[in-house]
């Protein structure tokens, strides 16, 4: 199991790449279950060649397949599809292999990966703490080893907030680069499809490989966003600013910005758009889940309440307000806050069903996230350290548009220059699975 943490997947030689491929799928046979990670796993089926090599990925089960279409959380009855949805193909194309589907919360309207009626995916890390969601299972997978690429979608952090909580990379594209036919709409003006994985050198290949991107200038300046880092918890705090340090003895400086009034304008109309597009889309899916899960209809209510008036208002502002950050940074090539203003926090506060539930917790979850998906620009999640309990921390920087490839590239840098990534879950050292997931 230990050569998976040591090497990318791009790093191993093609005999070892074709062993990978069955390891992986014989790990997500046993750890999904486990996890509560899988929803299925995905035919047998022979990789073409192409640039990915065969790579292994796990998918949100948001996507379509022509066999099998989407279930959303428990909230789409089975049956087949029309067609693979489009990223799924232009993955296979490339040369991907897709060995299984991965669970979510329902409708990828949750950020904590609780699910009322399919129950929480487990942090491969910690079984008391949450895996983060909505691409829970994806996330978990690829950080106990089952998968080298997890394929998510971000709507307002649901790429970045599992990535952070189960220690691995995680990319939201810039909004509208990747296609999204054939994926499960939450929020149309904000959803991206983004990926995740434990080496962001793999990410650069894939990124390359499924938009034949052009390689950018580097970054070598970033904002920190002092109104974001200043209130965040001693541990993320520490842990971000030690990783800036690295980064600057690299030649990547940094200086300090407030960017509170742009980033609280944006995530008002992110709240506005979400809220009202999702309760547009879904109010009849919701209904499905009821009364199983109270806390979706909740938010299918408050969607409801919001004005079609305020909805366009919120989105005509969306250019207005991108500009109004981008500003706000001055000559930085990129910003750096955390992905959450605290680490991980335990499954039972986030859990309505539970007495120690705290409502704010959840929603304070995505509250470093949201606003960029209102501004369409790229953003990534970088594991930088360990709090005391041995679970993960990790920094978020949002790119200029267009800056997906600067931002892999800087993450590839820090994680040459630092060994997190190497650091395996207890879930795949001498622990047995059942004990440590029980």
């Amino acid at each position: 199991m230990e050569q998976p943490f040591r090497a990318g997947w791009f790093d191993l030689a093609a005999t070892a790449r074709s062993a990978e491929i069955g390891r992986c799928a014989a790990a997500a046979a046993a750890m999904g279950p486990r996890l509560n990670a899988t929803v299925c796993l995905s035919p047998a089926r022979r990789p073409v060649s192409g640039p990915l090599m065969g790579m292994p990925y796990v998918t949100k089960d948001i996507f379509d397949r022509a066999t099998r279409r989407a279930e959303w959380g428990g909230c789409r009855a089975p049956g087949p599809a029309e067609n693979d949805a489009a990223i799924l193909s232009r993955l296979d194309a490339a040369g991907g292999c897709e060995i299984a589907v991965t669970a979510l919360s329902a409708l990828a309207y949750e950020p904590s990966g609780y699910n009322a009626t399919l129950g929480r995916t487990r942090n491969p890390w910690h079984p008391g703490i949450v895996s983060g969601g909505s691409s829970s299972g994806s996330a978990a997978m690829v950080a106990a080893g089952a998968a080298y690429l997890g394929v998510g979608s971000d709507t307002g952090g649901s790429v970045r907030v599992p990535a952070a909580c189960c220690g691995i990379v995680g990319l939201k594209p810039g909004w509208g680069i990747l296609p999204d036919t054939g994926a499960m709409p939450l929020a149309p003006s904000l959803d991206v499809v983004g990926f995740m994985a434990r080496h962001a050198g793999d990410l650069l290949r894939v990124w390359s490989a499924l938009t034949g991107a052009a390689d950018v200038p580097a970054i070598r300046s970033l904002a920190v966003l002092d109104n974001a880092v200043a209130p965040a918890a001693e541990p993320v705090r520490r842990a971000l600013l030690e990783a800036l340090e690295v980064l600057n003895q690299a030649g990547i400086g940094h200086a300090s910005v407030d960017c509170a009034g742009p980033m609280a304008a944006a995530d008002a109309a992110a709240l506005t758009i979400m809220q009202a597009e999702a309760a547009r889309i879904h109010g009849a899916h919701g209904a499905e889940a009821e009364p199983a899960d109270p806390a979706l209809m909740r938010r299918i209510g408050k969607g409801l309440a919001i004005s079609d008036a305020a909805l366009a208002a919120a989105q005509d502002a969306q250019p207005r307000l991108r500009d109004a950050f981008l500003t706000a940074l001055g000559t930085a090539d990129a910003a750096v806050l955390p992905v959450m203003p605290f680490p991980t926090p335990l499954a039972s506060v986030v859990d309505p069903h539970d007495p120690d539930f705290a409502p704010r917790t959840l929603y304070a979850m995505t509250s470093l996230t949201r606003f960029v998906n209102a501004l369409g620009l790229p953003a990534i999640s970088v594991p930088v350290g360990f709090d005391r309990r041995g679970t993960p921390l990790s920094m978020q920087v949002i790119g200029r548009p267009g800056g997906e490839m600067a931002l892999l590239r800087l993450a590839a840098t820090y994680q040459s220059l630092t060994r997190w990534d190497e650091r395996r879950p207890p879930v795949c050292t001498g622990a047995s699975l059942q004990e440590r997931c029980a």
